[in-house]
């Protein structure tokens, strides 16, 4: 695997860091598979609607444009929404369709998989998809073919790969930062923020461990990296993230159950703080420019 980097090098007051979403339901979740079937999804009570349209407004108030990684699921079933989201001046860009790891597919599969979310959203959105985030982060050194496939199906670039270790995903020898896996004339890879302290990558882009850690852990993080690395950071967290009222699942294993519900309460208010404490804005704009 080629890695040339990509850098972004500008005095840090100025750095733009990327705010990213991933738009998925609280019963889509890859640790909720073995409980909750996906042929019982349709019966479900979703709550993605109403979660977005807090998130829109959050982002509003604000001044924060961001990228949505949307199913294709979701989109399909709430169209008006996925408009809303572009009308609001925000980047459109996929997640796949149905929420399937790429670890977990053949290639044709995640190539159909991948062409189907992309021609979905784009009718939809009426944009023009560039970017895709694998569920999981799902793209390791045992599928690295994965983004061959996205170049292919007319991506510019991809947000899978986290170079953090991780019982259920990453690839910690990974650049930290931009670059192209295959040469500049291929994909660009945009890993999620990690910070590096004591050699080794601590993860500073969101999700669980950023309801894990104490918000002035992750804003001396973010800082760090914009500081010390002179890069943007990427961030992202899920809808249902800001919704302690979603429904509780049964027979979770105790690992999963905190993983899933600490501090949900808490996380729209850091949020809103991240929002004041640094330059946020798309990953399109930032990084393809």
């Amino acid at each position: 695997m080629q890695t040339s980097a990509s850098k972004v090098l500008m005095p840090p007051a100025q750095i733009r860091n990327a705010m990213t979403i991933d738009v998925e339901d609280y019963f889509q979740v890859s640790a909720f598979a073995p409980h909750i079937p996906r042929d019982s999804w349709p019966s479900l009570a979703c709550r993605v609607e109403e979660n977005i349209e807090r998130i829109l407004k959050l982002l509003d108030e604000g001044d924060v444009k961001a990228t949505f990684f949307t199913l294709g699921w979701i989109a399909e079933r709430y169209p008006a929404m996925v408009r809303r989201i572009v009308e609001n001046g925000h980047e459109l860009a996929s997640h796949g369709y149905a929420h399937l790891r790429a670890s977990d597919q053949k290639a044709e599969e995640f190539l159909d998989d991948i062409t189907r979310s992309k021609a979905l959203l784009e009718d939809i959105g009426g944009q023009k998809v560039l970017g895709y985030r694998a569920p999981s982060f799902s793209i390791g050194s045992k599928n690295l073919w994965a983004l061959d496939l996205l170049l292919q199906a007319d991506y510019r670039y991809s947000s899978s790969i986290y170079p953090i270790q991780h019982d259920h995903y990453g690839m910690p020898d990974a650049p930290r930062f931009a670059f192209y896996p295959n040469g500049k004339d291929g994909l660009l890879e945009l890993p999620v923020t990690t910070v590096r302290i004591f050699q080794k990558n601590l993860p500073a882009g969101g999700g669980g461990y950023f309801r894990f850690w104490p918000y002035p852990v992750s804003r001396w993080f973010l800082q760090r990296v914009n500081s010390h690395d002179m890069q943007s950071g990427i961030f992202y967290f899920h809808p249902w993230e800001l919704d302690p009222g979603q429904p509780r699942q049964d027979g979770l294993g105790m690992k999963t159950r905190f993983r899933h519900y600490l501090n949900l309460h808490r996380m729209e208010g850091r949020i809103k703080a991240l929002t004041r404490d640094f330059r946020w804005d798309r990953m399109d704009r930032i990084f393809l420019g």
